[in-house]
């Protein structure tokens, strides 16, 4: 049984930063097999892929988060971050993880951010 377990989340003023993580488990998962991602989703928005990391760790980002988010996965864990700086009220959102290998899809269950202006 795999499971994504999400964590990091919070309030924070607008202009501040928070770091989520992701940890994998399960006995064969292996992190570095998956493409893995972070999701957003707000009650006026469909969700979104924020921030993703292939498994030759080329990242991509949303354009609205470019040069604020920074995805990253360790060497060595089964962890993956999404670092977020100067963050805006419309960033709030509860945040999920993914980890993606055709057929394979795991979903974690999400952490809100709420970002205060």
């Amino acid at each position: 049984q795999v499971q994504l377990v999400e964590s990091g989340g919070g309030l924070v003023q607008a202009g501040g930063s928070l770091r989520l993580s992701c940890t994998a488990s399960g006995s064969i998962f292996n992190i570095n097999r998956f493409r893995m991602g972070w999701y957003r989703q707000s009650p006026e928005k469909q969700r979104e892929l924020v921030a993703s990391i292939t498994t030759d760790s080329i990242t991509n980002y949303v354009d609205s988060v470019k040069d604020r988010f920074t995805i990253s996965r360790p060497n060595g864990k089964n962890t993956i971050f999404l670092q977020m700086n100067s963050l805006k009220a419309e960033d709030t959102a509860v945040y999920y993880c993914n980890a993606f290998t055709w057929p394979t899809d795991y979903w974690g269950q999400g952490t809100q951010v709420t970002v205060s202006s």
